[in-house]
């Protein structure tokens, strides 16, 4: 990577997730000196690939599967594929299988994913063919701040579906296959299904399945962030790694300042700086419920009883709605659910590069309590036996990550929270606080530009997005 020197810069930003380095991109398209600094040895956050298992053997260390990332407003228009990005779509994007052998599964189509749900076909079709098709017309709007939409009629029509609970939407089928799929797609929330706006996370997601479906990259998650750095660099950017801010005052001069960081980071690098009111309000927000993950090396491919849990990228395993509704309310609560519900990725069954031949990988994570220290590793895998008699026989190797070591591993995960932060409706638009534009911070130059600040968790970087392009209004006055 590039390193930086005692030179001025016109802007840093601090943390190289997807959002710092979606909110460096913008602010050195613009024509200004930029510095982006990270404080570990490789870039990208979240998104990082390595040999956790064993050697020849590459697996996720946080994210894996990219809906989002490819349907980004933001990440869409950039040159991304001529710096090495390439993307795999499993024909199956998400499957959802059931103790009976069957499984739901999200197909490209609507017609295609509506046609295997039965008596709930013409329902689904009525929710999802007017979502997907205002989609391109709304997505900025949603992956945004609040303020007035550019297609308010529209806008209105997508939050009378996104912002009820998952549980109140469900009521629309009848289907135990439509609305386990869907309570799998609901449970992105990470939040309770009784929850306000929980509907929000699952319709964008089947939203942004049915449009570009859910790829993976091809060699890894760190695919997305070199071929971000790459673009960066090739505009004039400056990466530092092995550079961890603890206070403003170890940054070289410039004139903004963005923070890829979420509050608790904030409060500690601001030391006095905040105003009270800001400051009591970085205090009281909320983080969300915690991961435990799990990545396989494995002899074979998942034996999955159903034929099309085979060829989904990612597996949503749960079995009924009312099963993942009740095990996510008790892990909200702080308990810790016999059959959690798992979210599971093969990757290596589409991209060869992630295992020796014949071998495979895979990568699973449950939900626990916020700080849980709880080793979960025997009950995922229960789960997936559940559904794949014999899968316990083909692991290799194993490695696992509790919520402590998540937070070590990317300071951004607060005992776990891989969101930035509790997703409902009092901090859906007003993360990290309530202001006339979120990523302002009561300090004039310094910005917030993480999930913790609107629109929230995803590899999408429409958090940095929006903070650097206030930034260019407000300090540099380029719009």
């Amino acid at each position: 990577m590039s390193k930086a020197d005692n030179t001025d810069y016109d802007a840093i930003v601090v943390g190289s997730g997807p959002n710092g380095l979606a909110a460096a991109i913008t602010l050195q398209q613009k024509g200004l000196s930029v510095l982006l600094v990270e404080a570990k040895a490789e870039i990208g956050g979240g998104m990082r690939s390595a040999e956790l298992t064993l050697p020849g053997f590459v697996h996720d260390i946080c994210s894996a599967i990219h809906p989002m990332a490819a349907s980004s407003p933001f990440f869409s228009q950039l040159p991304l594929a001529a710096h090495g990005l390439e993307y795999i779509y499993p024909p199956v994007s998400a499957a959802h299988p059931f103790d009976d052998g069957t499984a739901a599964v999200l197909r490209g189509s609507v017609s295609e994913t509506a046609a295997l749900l039965g008596k709930d076909e013409e329902a689904y079709r009525q929710l999802m063919e007017p979502l997907v098709s205002n989609w391109p017309s709304i997505a900025s709007d949603v992956l945004g701040p609040l303020h007035f939409p550019k297609h308010p009629l529209l806008m209105a029509a997508f939050g009378l579906k996104a912002l009820p609970s998952a549980i109140w939407l469900a009521r629309r089928w009848q289907t135990k296959a439509a609305k386990g799929l869907w309570g799998g797609m609901a449970a992105h929330s990470i939040s309770p299904l009784t929850n306000i706006a929980t509907s929000a996370v699952g319709l964008v997601l089947m939203i942004a399945g049915h449009l570009k479906g859910w790829p993976l990259p091809r060699g890894g998650t760190m695919s997305i962030a070199n071929a971000l750095a790459a673009y960066f660099t090739s505009l004039g950017g400056v990466i530092q790694t092995n550079f961890e801010v603890r206070s403003f005052r170890q940054l070289p001069s410039s004139r903004a300042v963005l923070l890829d960081v979420t509050p608790r980071q904030l409060l500690q690098m601001g030391g006095h700086s905040w105003s009270t009111l800001y400051k009591s309000q970085l205090e009281r927000y909320r983080y969300g419920m915690g991961v435990f993950k799990v990545d396989w090396a494995l002899d074979g491919p998942i034996p999955f009883t159903a034929e099309g849990c085979r060829t989904a990228g990612t597996v949503h395993i749960g079995n009924t709605l009312e099963e993942i509704a009740a095990v996510e309310q008790q892990t909200w609560e702080g308990r810790h659910p016999e059959k959690p519900f798992v979210l599971l990725a093969q990757q290596s069954i589409f991209d060869p590069s992630r295992a020796p031949e014949g071998k495979h990988t895979a990568w699973a994570y449950c939900h626990v309590p916020n700080g849980s220290r709880n080793d979960m590793t025997a009950l995922i895998e229960g789960q997936v036996e559940r559904f794949a008699p014999g899968f316990r026989e083909r692991i290799l190797a194993r490695h696992v990550m509790d919520t402590a070591q998540l937070e070590s591993y990317n300071a951004n995960y607060i005992g776990g929270d891989i969101s930035g932060g509790a997703i409902d409706i009092r901090q859906l638009f007003t993360r990290p606080a309530l202001r006339w534009s979120p990523y302002r911070t009561s300090e004039k130059g310094i910005y917030i530009c993480s999930a913790a600040s609107p629109p929230g968790g995803g590899v999408h970087g429409m958090c940095g997005y929006h903070a650097a392009r206030r930034a260019l209004k407000d300090i540099f006055r380029l719009f």
